[in-house]
C-alpha cells in the first residue's frame, strides 16, 4: 500500500545519495517529474511512500553524479528551469583513475561537464566533489592514493568560479572486499588519524590559494583534530541554508536525522528518491557502499 504524504511546506528533492540518476536514470526521473510525484521505498523497512513532486512542493533538486554529460546534452536542467525548479549540483570528480572508477568517462571530458555546469546554471550552485580519497596497496608495495590528479582539478574548479570542495576518505564494507577478490594482490589501506590529517591540510594548501574552500563528510574524528584556524569546515551536502539564500522562500533548516550526524554529516531536511534496489549504479566503483550493477540499467 502506498501511504500518501499530507501537504506539506517545499521541499528539496535529492536525486541521489543512493545512484547516480543525471547518468543512468535520467529518463525515469523526468517521468516522475511529468507524473508530479515519486513513489519512494524506505531501504530499512520496505515502506512505499508517495512525494509530491510539481515546482509548487519542491524548492530545489539536488543532483548527485559523476557523469552529467547526458543531463547537459539534453538541457534537462535548464528543462526544469523553465518548469520553474531550482537547481544544486554535487558533482564527484575525482582522478582520472580506471582501476577504481573503470566506467565513468575520461576525466578531460568530466572537466568539461564542470566548466559547463557552472556556466549554465551558476558556479554558486556547483559542489565539486573529490569523494573519497582512497590508500591502497598491491602485495607488499608502497602505499598509494588516486590524489594524482587533485591539483589539476582544483584548477579547473578554480577557473569555473567555484567555491566549495568536499571530501571524505574511503569507509571499508564488506562488500567492498568481495569486489578486491577479482584484483589479485590488490588491498585498500585505512591509514591512521595523522595520516589523514596530513592529507587534508595538504588539499587545503592546494586550494585556500585558489579560493576553494575545503569542506569534509562525515569525518569528525578528523576534523576535530585540525588546528582551529585552518580554514576546513564540516559539510552540509543538502545545504538548506545555502539553497534559500541563492533561491529565496522557505526550507527547514533542521539537521537530517537519516544521516550520520555523529560522524559530522551537516545535511539539512531532504527526501532522497533513489533506489539502491530499484536504481543500480552502473559506474561499478570499486570502493563503493552501493549495491553491485546489474547488466542493463533502467532508461
Amino acid at each position: 500500500m502506498v501511504e500518501i504524504t499530507p501537504k506539506i511546506p517545499q521541499v528539496v528533492l535529492s536525486a541521489s545519495r543512493r545512484t547516480d540518476i543525471p547518468a543512468f536514470y535520467l529518463s525515469w526521473f523526468l517521468n516522475g517529474i511529468d507524473r508530479g510525484y515519486f513513489d519512494v521505498t524506505n531501504p530499512y523497512n520496505q515502506k512505499v511512500r508517495r512525494v509530491a513532486a510539481g515546482p509548487d512542493a519542491v524548492h530545489t533538486i539536488v543532483f548527485w553524479s559523476k557523469d552529467f554529460s547526458r543531463f547537459l546534452a539534453e538541457y534537462a536542467g535548464e528543462t526544469l528551469q523553465q518548469r520553474g525548479y531550482h537547481l544544486f549540483f554535487n558533482f564527484t570528480v575525482n582522478s582520472g583513475l580506471s582501476l577504481l572508477e573503470p566506467h565513468i568517462p575520461p576525466l578531460d571530458n568530466r572537466l568539461d561537464q564542470l566548466d559547463d555546469l557552472s556556466r549554465r546554471f551558476g558556479s554558486q550552485s556547483v559542489n565539486w566533489r573529490f569523494d573519497p580519497v582512497c590508500f591502497y596497496r598491491f602485495d607488499d608495495g608502497p602505499i598509494e592514493t588516486n590524489l594524482a590528479d587533485f591539483s589539476r582539478i582544483a584548477d579547473r574548479a578554480c577557473k569555473a568560479g567555484i567555491r566549495r570542495c568536499v571530501t571524505s576518505f574511503m569507509d571499508q564494507y564488506t562488500k567492498i572486499s568481495r569486489r578486491l577478490s577479482a584484483i589479485p594482490g590488490m588491498s585498500f589501506y585505512d591509514p591512521p588519524p595523522g595520516r589523514k590529517l596530513e592529507t587534508l591540510l595538504w588539499m587545503n594548501s592546494l586550494l585556500h590559494p585558489k579560493g576553494i574552500v575545503l569542506h569534509t563528510c562525515c569525518e569528525k574524528e578528523i576534523t576535530d583534530r585540525l588546528p582551529e584556524d585552518s580554514g576546513i569546515i564540516e559539510n552540509a551536502c543538502i545545504p538548506n541554508s545555502l539553497l534559500v539564500e541563492l533561491y529565496g522562500g522557505q526550507l527547514s533548516m533542521k539537521k537530517d536525522p537519516g544521516q550520520r550526524r555523529q560522524m559530522g554529516c551537516r545535511c539539512q531536511i531532504s527526501v532522497d528518491i533513489g533506489s539502491y534496489r530499484n536504481h543500480p549504479c552502473n559506474h561499478s566503483c570499486l570502493y563503493c557502499y552501493a549495491n553491485p550493477t546489474r547488466s542493463t540499467p533502467v532508461p
